[in-house]
């Protein structure tokens, strides 16, 4: 029997993906039309966000009611989204954290998004990664204790304080949590950051969106398929990734997609046909 090399052996790993849909795409379903949309569109896990105005937790949605809609339906919760400006550690945001930790692990979620500072307040350089070091320090037995992974993501945003992956892949390297924490790849925020890191071994999320054009960096328009997806997933792949691809596009409550079924099957069917199939080398 000829050996399987190992691109080969990744590809067929990924011969079925595991898709997801974020509560972003569909933010005027309430949390059980949710699960049941992801469900016919044969999506298989979805994102809770507990932002004002989501589907679940700031509606006052039991955990408990969530996770029962979640195994009614058939889907499963890949994480709760989020615990907003982590990395500005205080006595409010250990208390913060635990609550939302609590309601991840209840509802049956498997990780904690990690949303850093985003307004342009953040320190110098020094201190500021300094504070990120003690914020993910303080959370790691808040999500040990929990059985949860926490999911960073970086934000592509020049007033954010944490842009980078890399920068973030070394904390965690240093507060040794390399089994607590998880990086979030997306690829809107990649793009806009400018980022050329990698690392498919510490992803555990894929937030596929993308940037229409880069230069309008406050506002731009997101949607299911851009130009810049297809690289940035391909590199994920061939590094290894092999955890859920989550579909993450900005829409307007007000101004819901036309068709969004549509729009996730050709998404898909160009992921599966333009990605999944080309021969390794």
């Amino acid at each position: 029997m000829t050996p399987v090399s190992w691109k080969e052996s990744q590809a067929m790993r990924q011969a079925s993906p595991r898709f997801a849909l974020d509560y972003l795409a569909t933010p005027g379903l309430d949390v059980r039309a949710l699960f049941a949309f992801a469900r016919d569109q044969g999506l298989t896990d979805v994102q809770i966000r507990s932002q004002p105005g989501s589907n679940a937790i700031a509606r006052g949605m039991p955990a408990a009611d969530v996770r029962s809609a979640a195994a009614d339906t058939g889907v499963g919760i890949i994480s709760v989204n989020a615990l907003q400006r982590f990395n500005e550690w205080t006595p409010a945001r250990r208390a913060e954290a635990s609550k939302l930790a609590d309601y991840a692990a209840a509802c049956g979620a498997k990780t904690l998004m990690l949303v850093p500072v985003n307004d342009g307040s953040w320190p110098a350089n020094v201190e500021r990664r300094g504070d990120l070091r003690v914020a993910l320090k303080a959370l790691k037995p808040i999500l040990q204790s929990r059985g949860l992974i926490g999911l960073i993501e970086p934000l592509g945003f020049r007033t954010c304080s944490l842009r980078s992956k890399n920068e973030a892949a070394k904390a965690i390297a240093a507060i040794d949590g390399q089994s607590v924490f998880r990086l979030v790849h997306d690829t809107f925020h990649h793009t806009l950051a400018g980022e050329t890191f990698f690392s498919s071994e510490l992803t555990g999320l894929v937030h596929i969106s993308s940037v229409n054009d880069p230069i309008h960096w406050i506002y731009p328009d997101r949607v299911l398929v851009g130009s810049d997806n297809g690289s940035q997933i391909r590199a994920l792949l061939d590094g290894g990734y092999g955890g859920p691809f989550s579909f993450a596009p900005f829409v307007d409550a007000a101004h819901p997609l036309d068709d969004l079924a549509g729009a996730l099957a050709a998404s898909i069917a160009l992921f599966r046909h333009g990605l999944l199939t080309r021969v390794p080398a």
